[in-house]
C-alpha cells in the first residue's frame, strides 16, 4: 500500500469516528460553545474555565434563536423541545453571568 492510500485510509477512519451531524447534534455543540463562552465550562484540553466573553456567548444564543424560528413547524416534537430547552437554559444562565 503507497503512503497516500494509507493516508486516505487513516482520514476514512478519523471521518468513521465522527457522529452523525444532524440538527440535534449541531443545536448541541452550538448550545456548548455558548457555555464555553459564558465561562460554565473548561477548555478543551483543560482543567480551567474559560473567561467569559458576554458578547459571544449572546451572539451564539441569538443564532440557536433565529434557527428555531427557521425551522418552526419543520422539526420533529423531539427536536423541538431540545431546542426550546437547550434556549431556556442557555438564557437562565446568561441572565446569572449578568449578576
Amino acid at each position: 500500500m503507497t503512503r497516500v492510500e494509507d493516508e486516505g485510509q487513516t482520514e476514512a477512519s478519523r471521518v468513521g469516528e465522527m457522529p452523525k451531524v444532524d440538527f440535534s447534534t449541531f443545536v448541541l455543540s452550538l448550545s456548548t460553545a455558548a457555555l464555553y463562552q459564558m465561562g460554565v465550562m473548561a477548555a478543551p484540553g483543560s482543567d480551567e474555565k474559560a473567561p467569559a466573553d458576554p458578547l459571544v456567548a449572546q451572539q451564539t444564543i441569538d443564532t440557536l434563536e433565529m434557527l428555531s424560528d427557521k425551522t418552526r413547524g419543520n422539526l420533529s416534537e423531539e427536536e423541538r423541545k431540545l431546542i426550546d430547552s437547550l434556549l431556556y437554559e442557555l438564557r437562565m444562565r446568561f441572565v446569572e453571568l449578568g449578576r
